[in-house]
C-alpha cells in the first residue's frame, strides 16, 4: 500500500491568510498528491503559521534582500529540517537553484543523521541573469560569485530538477548534465480567465495593455517608445499599465518618459489587482503585449491568451513555446521599438482577424494549462521519488524493531 508523501515547498514567494484565490486553488488542487508544507515569506514582519489545504511556515518579510537572503539561508534550512524530524517531511522543493541552497544544506544536515530527503529544485527563469535585469545590484561581481556557488551546491545535491519551458529545461541541461528533468508549467488560475473570455464583450476601442512587475527586465519602456508614433496615428488608442512598481527608480523614470511625450492622457498606470479583475481588463483589451526582454515562460501571456485577447511578446525565454506567430499572436525581436509598433499598428488596423487570431489563442490556452496538466507534473515528480521515500521507510521501521 502506497504511502502518503510528505512534501514540503521552500521559496520567496509572499503568503497571507486567508490565502488569495489564486493561492488557494493552487494548494487546494495539489493537496491530493499528499501532506503538504510551505516555508516562505508573509506580507509584514510577522512571523506567521497557518493552515489552509497547507501548513505554512511564514518567515518576516524584510524590505533590505539581503536580510531576506539571511533569513532564507540560515532560518530556511533551519525550519526544512524541524519539518523533516518533527512532521517527517520527506520530500524538499526549492522554487530556483538559490533557494535550492536552503534546501540542500538541509538535506545534507538530515543526512548526517540518517534521514534520506528528496531534493527537487526548479528554475523558472533564467536565474543567471534575471536579478541583474530587474534592477541595478550593488556589488554586482560578488552577488555573481555567491550565487552562481549557491546553485552549483544546489544542483550537486538535487535529485530531479524541474523546468517551466524548454529555455528554461536547456539552461538546467548546461548547468546539470545528467540530472533528470521534468517540465510542466508554472502555476495559472487557467479557469478565472477562461470564465472572462467566455463572456467577452466588444473590446474597449483601441485599448493596449501590459500587465506585469514594473522593472527593466519587462521591456516597459520600449513599449512606451513604440507607442509614441501610434498614438499620434490612432487618436482613440490607450496604453494601460498594470502592475506593482516593484523597481522605484524604473517605474519614476517610465512615468517621467510618459511625461516628457506628452502622453498623460493616454498613458494609465494602475497597481495591483485580483486575478478576477485583471480578466476583466484582458478581456476588454484589443491586443496584450509583453515585451520582456528575458522571460521564463510569460504566465501573463497564457493568462491573456485565455480571455481571448491576441498577444505580442518577446521573441525570448519560454513565449515562443507558448504563442504562434501569426496565429495566436505576434513575436518581435525583444527591444525592437519598430517591430514592436508594427505588430500593435496590425492589430488596431484589423480588429476582426485580430478577434480570430484571440479566439485561436483562447483554444490553445485551454488545452495546454489546466490545473489537471499542473497536479500531472508534480504527480510525476512524486512518483519517481516513491522509491526512495519507500526505502527510507523500510530502514527506519527495521532499525525500530
Amino acid at each position: 500500500m502506497t504511502m502518503e508523501i510528505k512534501v514540503c515547498f521552500l521559496g520567496s514567494a509572499r503568503y497571507e491568510q486567508p490565502l488569495d484565490a489564486t493561492s488557494e486553488k493552487k494548494f487546494r488542487a495539489l493537496k491530493s498528491l499528499g501532506k503538504l508544507f510551505v516555508i516562505g515569506f508573509s506580507q509584514d514582519l510577522c512571523t506567521r503559521t497557518f493552515t489552509e489545504h497547507a501548513h505554512f511556515y511564514l518567515m518576516p518579510q524584510c524590505r533590505l534582500s539581503v536580510i531576506r537572503y539571511a533569513e532564507m539561508f540560515v532560518l530556511g534550512p533551519l525550519l526544512a529540517c524541524w519539518l523533516i524530524f518533527r512532521h517527517g517531511v520527506q520530500v524538499l522543493v526549492a522554487q530556483s537553484p538559490y533557494e535550492g541552497f536552503a534546501a540542500a544544506l538541509a538535506k545534507k544536515i538530515a543526512g548526517w543523521l540518517g534521514y534520506r530527503i528528496v531534493l527537487v529544485v526548479e528554475s523558472h527563469g533564467d536565474f543567471e541573469e534575471s536579478l541583474f535585469l530587474q534592477r541595478r545590484v550593488a556589488l554586482a561581481g560578488l552577488y555573481r560569485f555567491l550565487m552562481r556557488h549557491a546553485a552549483r551546491f544546489s544542483f550537486t545535491h538535487a535529485d530531479s530538477l524541474r523546468a517551466i519551458s524548454n529555455s528554461t529545461k536547456l539552461q538546467l541541461e548546461r548547468q546539470s548534465p545528467g540530472k533528470p528533468i521534468v517540465r510542466f508549467p508554472a502555476w495559472t488560475d487557467i479557469e478565472v480567465f477562461l470564465q472572462a473570455g467566455g463572456s467577452r464583450e466588444q473590446n474597449f476601442p483601441q485599448s493596449i495593455l501590459y500587465a506585469g512587475v514594473l522593472t527593466p527586465l519587462k521591456g516597459v519602456h520600449h513599449l512606451i517608445n513604440a507607442f509614441v508614433g501610434l498614438a499620434q496615428e490612432f487618436p482613440q488608442a490607450r496604453l494601460v499599465l498594470v502592475g506593482h512598481e516593484e523597481n522605484k527608480s524604473y517605474a519614476a523614470q517610465l512615468k517621467e518618459q510618459v511625461k516628457r511625450f506628452g502622453l498623460d492622457e493616454r498613458v494609465q498606470f494602475i497597481g495591483v489587482m485580483p486575478q478576477v479583475e485583471l480578466a476583466l481588463w484582458m478581456r476588454k483589451a484589443c491586443v496584450f503585449v509583453l515585451p520582456s526582454v528575458s522571460e521564463g515562460l510569460g504566465r501573463v501571456v497564457v493568462e491573456a491568451m485565455a480571455t481571448g485577447t491576441p498577444v505580442i511578446g518577446s521573441n525570448v525565454g519560454g513565449i515562443p513555446e507558448i504563442v504562434e506567430d501569426g496565429s495566436t499572436g505576434f513575436l518581435v525581436p525583444p527591444a525592437d521599438q519598430k517591430a514592436l509598433a508594427e505588430k500593435i499598428r496590425w492589430i488596431l488596423n484589423n480588429p476582426e482577424e485580430a478577434r480570430e487570431m484571440g479566439s485561436r489563442a483562447r483554444l490553445f490556452a485551454a488545452h495546454l494549462f489546466s490545473t489537471e496538466t499542473y497536479v500531472k507534473g508534480y504527480g510525476q515528480i512524486f512518483e519517481a521519488a516513491q522509491p526512495s521515500i519507500e526505502q527510507e521507510e523500510q530502514k527506519h521501521a527495521a532499525s525500530s524493531l
